[in-house]
């Protein structure tokens, strides 16, 4: 630590078990994700309002976790992967390379409330309402693992602060947009929600979560450097790699956007038409 200038040197592995196998940090979050996900939903069964049943718990969870990895992954590949999956499509499946994208496991997650609503005969709207307050605590917890692993870092900060990454060859302070993400995904966020668990409007977790959620990530992205293997969107509708010399800029001093933004967009717009839609209906009308 040199003012506020922080010298990255965490190591994320958690403990070495025996050659390349080894648990890491970054697994260990998404498993207090979903142990931290079990005893709120189980908590939660308890009410008599409650869509879920504490049967039931167990049986969610192993949808969400479906529908977070395989959603991620195949989101990563399609938003994210590019040429390299289109040319070797075997390469999905090499999971140990990394890559699972959040808006591919948003969508993931909401084909689980789909499917599980069906199978458990509930109404969507009043499932998600159910399980949305929590996902902003996988958020943040996925996050600090990102922030662990010394990826997904922002551009060079000319202030007094700001943190030098291990993986980083240029050794540069730089904004932990990991942290920013964190707290603005996760922090924020859950704490909205939580205080909108009050109101009882059928809808009003997912939409309140998407709006959000994506102004959240929408506005990190101006710090947050973009992907390496995909670049930024051209005033021609199409994603190009940065120059070496542009690779400390993010997408918007390019004079662009990035993925992360053209992903968060839709999330935006729906997110808050849907607010506007359920506060424009009458209380006693509201959808069921």
């Amino acid at each position: 630590m040199d003012g506020w200038i922080f010298t990255h040197n965490i190591d994320s592995v958690l403990l070495p078990i025996w050659g390349t196998f080894a648990i890491r940090w970054y697994s260990l979050m998404y498993l207090l994700t979903f142990f931290s996900g079990y005893w709120y939903y189980q908590r939660q069964s308890r009410r008599p309002d409650s869509p879920v049943t504490q049967d039931e718990v167990s049986t969610l969870l192993i949808f969400g976790v479906f529908g977070v990895i395989l959603g991620g992954r195949l989101g990563w590949v399609i938003f994210y992967g590019g040429m390299p999956y289109l040319e070797n499509p075997l390469r999905v499946f090499q999971v140990w390379e990394g890559g699972l994208s959040f808006h591919g496991g948003l969508l993931g997650v909401t084909l689980a409330i789909v499917l599980f609503s069906r199978h458990i005969r509930q109404p969507i709207l009043t499932l998600g309402d159910f399980i949305v307050p929590w996902v902003p605590v996988g958020v943040l917890l996925v996050r600090i693992g990102n922030f662990i692993n010394s990826e997904l870092y922002g551009k060079p900060t000319d202030g007094s602060w700001g943190v030098i990454f291990p993986t980083d060859p240029q050794r540069l302070p730089r904004h932990p947009s990991q942290l920013y993400e964190a707290f603005g995904e996760g922090v924020i966020v859950l704490i909205v929600l939580m205080w909108l668990r009050r109101v009882k409007r059928p809808g009003i977790q997912p939409a309140a979560f998407m709006l959000i959620y994506g102004c959240a990530r929408f506005a990190v992205e101006f710090v947050r450097l973009p992907d390496r293997n995909l670049g930024c969107l051209s005033r021609y509708f199409e994603f190009v790699r940065l120059a070496e010399a542009d690779k400390n800029m993010s997408c918007w001093e390019w004079g662009s956007v990035s993925m992360g933004q053209v992903l968060s967009m839709p999330l935006i717009l729906i997110g808050g038409a849907w607010l506007i839609w359920i506060f424009s209906r009458p209380k006693a009308n509201a959808p069921a």
